[in-house]
Parts: structure tokens; C-alpha cells; sequence
């Protein structure tokens, strides 16, 4: 049995069994008290496989969440392997869930691990997606809809398009050389999402999507391209900041029973975006608000890392590089 020695956090992992290939959080005291919040990682490059335990520990800690986290894994030797695209097992994990946070990208799973998404949106449950959301599956079959720039009727773009506002387009800003300023989308300074955040605040070294949120999608937080990946770094001059394009915004989506779910969508959200207290607290504001739960925020939802957190930079890497033989269990440590 696993067991996580955080008695000085106030929560504790969910006793594990050695089959079991997520990883649950029990919350604390806190007004998400009684709430599941499912994340479910997988993608290549920016490391959802670390940021996504951070934000469930955070959610868990310091608001009473009770979070499990899902990963891409290796069914060979149960390992994390972000470049296995066609396995996230638990994703039956959404059937009790209250919010679905999603950081994937191009995943082709098996229609058993897709029905528990299909299920979830059908019931109009709230969503949140980061980064690589925009483009979070690309498969056939059953489940082809889903796909990035899916040609479906009624599902133009697929999930990214449809549910979250966006697919994949471009990136706006130089990749890995470029960063990524938050800055409040003019009128929307109020907003419960941006409450507790400064300007300057919101920053990650993950470059700004090219992104042009469709359906009723509200941006809230435009992205400034940066010279450089340094919080301090100065705006690029000339057009990628003349309009600048939404990292975050929030949308509804409507399934074909009427019933409509609250969305809300970062291009940010890599391992080393959560280093900036601002971005951490945009996306779990962002959680909040998904909830409707507006009223939770304050003056800033509590964002404090919690445990030791050294992100990797983000880069595609081979299986044999990547932090080898690590388990679900080992990323909550």
C-alpha cells in the first residue's frame, strides 16, 4: 500500500493498490467539500503529467476537493508514458465526477475509455481544458467526432472546436523562445476569474496559440507575446501583439438533450506555467468559476504550491529519456 507522508499538508493520498494506475487526493475541509474533480494528462511536450497532481493538490489542500488523476500509462509495465497515445485508464472516473479539467493532446483511446467523456458532456457537466485541450484527441471509429478538425455534422472541429471554443491553429508566438504575458481583456477586469491577479501576474514560458474562440466564447485574458521567456522580458513590437490573440476565456457548450455546460479554456498551463503564482491562480479561479462556485473566490482563490514542485522544461522527448519507471503514485509524492 502506498502511502504519502504529508500529515503537515492536512490531506492524504487514498490508499493504493498496486493495480491501481491514477491517483486520488482526498480533500480536506474547504468549500469543495464533498466535490470530485477529475484531471486527466497526456501529452507529449509540456508535461501535464506534473502540472496536473500540482493543481489536484492545490484544489485538494487548500479547497477541500477530493481529486484523482488520470495519466497516459504504459499497460506493458504500468509506468507514466506520455507518448503511449491510446491508453488513460479511470477515465470511468468521470461517472462521479463535478468537473472535468482536461490536458491531453491527440490521444486515440479505445471506445471504453472515450464513452466516459461522451457520457460526462451529454450530462452538460462543467469543463476545464489547458493548453494542448484545443487539440485533445485525434482518433476513428465511434469516437471520431472528437478528433481535432473533425468534419462531423455538429461537431465541427471536433471536441476542441466544439466544447472548448478552439482547435489547434498555429503557434502565435516563437516556440521555446517567446513567452506568454497575461493581460486582462479589456471590460473584463472585474471578472471573477482574474480576481487576486495583478497585472503582470499571469506568465508562463509556454508561447501564445494562435486562437480565435468560437460560439459564446468570452475572452478574458489576452496573451502578450514576450521577447524573451523572463517574467520581465518586453512585448514583441509590431503585429503578434496588434491584437493580441486569448489565452483564456470562458464559453458554454450545449449538448443535443438542451442541457448546457460552463467552460473554461487556457492555451497556458505547462508543468513550468504554474511556477507564476498569477497562473495558478487564474486556472484554479477558473475551476471555481466552472462550478459556479463564483462566490468561493474571494479576493483570490489560495494557490500555495504544495509539496516540493520542480517542473521539467517542456520538450518531446523519447520514451527512454523521460524520467523512467515512474508510477501514478510517484507524481503525488
Amino acid at each position: 500500500m502506498f502511502r504519502l507522508s504529508v500529515a503537515a499538508l492536512a490531506f492524504a493520498l487514498a490508499p493504493l493498490t498496486a493495480a491501481d494506475p491514477w491517483v486520488t487526493i482526498e480533500g480536506g475541509d474547504g468549500p469543495g467539500k464533498g466535490k470530485h474533480v477529475v484531471l486527466v494528462s497526456g501529452d507529449e511536450e509540456y508535461r501535464s503529467e506534473e502540472a496536473l497532481p500540482q493543481l489536484a493538490k492545490i484544489l485538494a489542500k487548500h479547497h477541500g476537493f477530493t481529486c484523482t488523476v488520470l495519466f497516459a500509462v504504459d499497460p506493458k509495465d504500468g509506468c507514466v508514458a506520455p507518448n503511449v497515445t491510446n491508453n488513460i485508464p479511470g477515465t470511468d472516473k468521470l461517472k462521479s465526477a463535478d468537473l472535468l479539467v482536461i490536458f491531453t493532446r491527440f490521444r486515440n483511446l479505445p471506445d471504453d475509455q472515450m464513452k466516459p467523456f461522451a457520457e460526462y458532456l451529454d450530462a452538460g457537466k462543467p469543463v476545464v481544458g489547458l493548453r494542448t485541450a484545443t487539440h485533445a484527441f485525434n482518433m476513428g471509429g465511434n469516437f471520431k467526432r472528437f478528433s481535432n478538425g473533425s468534419k462531423e455534422k455538429d461537431w465541427e472541429g471536433g471536441f476542441g472546436k466544439k466544447i472548448l471554443g478552439e482547435q489547434w491553429v498555429a503557434h502565435h508566438g516563437k516556440h521555446g523562445t517567446e513567452g506568454t504575458r497575461g493581460v486582462p481583456a479589456k471590460g473584463q477586469e472585474g471578472h471573477p476569474i482574474l480576481k487576486g491577479i495583478k497585472d503582470g501576474d499571469i506568465f508562463g514560458t509556454t508561447d501564445v496559440y494562435t486562437a480565435k474562440p468560437a460560439g459564446d466564447s468570452v475572452a478574458i485574458v489576452m496573451g502578450q507575446v514576450t521577447e524573451t521567456l523572463k517574467p520581465d522580458s518586453k512585448a514583441v513590437e509590431g503585429k503578434k501583439n496588434d491584437p493580441m490573440m486569448p489565452v483564456a476565456w470562458t464559453k458554454t457548450y450545449e449538448t443535443e438533450a438542451g442541457k448546457k455546460g460552463k467552460v473554461f479554456t487556457t492555451t497556458m498551463g505547462a508543468s513550468q506555467d504554474l511556477q507564476w503564482e498569477g497562473t495558478r491562480r487564474m486556472i484554479v479561479n477558473g475551476c471555481l468559476w466552472a462550478l459556479g462556485m463564483e462566490d468561493k473566490i474571494g479576493d483570490g482563490a489560495k494557490v500555495d504550491l504544495v509539496g516540493e514542485f520542480k517542473p521539467t522544461p517542456f520538450a518531446f522527448r523519447k520514451a527512454e529519456t523521460w524520467k523512467p519507471g515512474l508510477k501514478p503514485e510517484d507524481y503525488a509524492k
